[in-house]
Formats: C-alpha cells, structure tokens, sequence
C-alpha cells in the first residue's frame, strides 16, 4: 500500500504542478529534493535520537549539495539524486537505524522518488532549455 500511496501522489503533484506550471521554474525539482531529503532528519528529530540526526543531516546535506549543483548547472544531476534518494530509502534502515521513520515511510518514499526522477528526465527530455 505504501508504494501505491507514493506512486498516486507522485503522479498527482507532478501532474498538477506541470498543469499549475509550477514545473516552468528550474527551481521546483531541487527544492523538492531538498524538502524530501529533510525528512530523514525531522524523523530523527521526532525519535529522539542523536546518532541518526547526525547521520542524517550529513545523508541530507549531500542531497542539498546535489540539488544546488543540479540547480545551478544541469537539472540531471537532480534526476540522479533523485534515484539515488529512491535507493537510500530503501537501504536506510540498513545503515541507519532511524527510531522515528514510520513503517511506511521508506516503500512510500522510493515510490515517489522513482517517479519523481522519471518525470524530471522526460520533463527535461521534451524542454532540453529546462535542463540547463
């Protein structure tokens, strides 16, 4: 169900912000990761526990990095990020042991970030200006 519920609301706010035109500014795809990257840390935050928030505030500043360069340069790197966030969701509780991610959170989490860097590319494939 968590993937289905990630996939559903990846396709609905992409397809909306595309719709909206929100997706016009080079600006929105890097936020989202940023925004999608804290979610480690407030999850951390939430469990109360320190070793995570510092393993995750370093995972997220990464993708804060990657999004900034993405941003600046190449919205490809930002695809990228975008799958290789999907792939730490789904080796996160492998490396770090997060107490206050939700069950859910990391199929969830995969889903839209799969989707999220497969709109990006075709968006970016369809408007190359966009790309950088």
């Amino acid at each position: 169900m968590d993937y289905l519920v990630g996939l559903s609301l990846a396709f609905a706010l992409l397809g909306s912000s595309t719709v909206i035109g929100f997706d016009r500014d080079r600006v929105l795809y890097p936020i989202m990761l940023i925004v999608i990257a804290s979610y480690y840390v407030l999850f951390a935050a939430m469990g109360a526990s320190t070793r995570a928030l510092i393993l995750d505030g370093v995972a997220a500043g990464v993708f804060v990095v990657a999004a900034v360069i993405g941003f600046r340069f190449r919205l490809w790197l930002v695809v990228a990020a975008l799958v290789g966030h999907g792939i730490f969701d789904f080796v996160h509780q492998d490396i770090i042991g997060n107490p206050g991610v939700p069950d859910w959170w990391p199929g969830f989490c995969l889903a839209f970030d799969g989707v999220a860097a497969g709109y990006l590319a075709v968006l970016l494939t369809r408007r190359p200006a966009l790309a950088g």
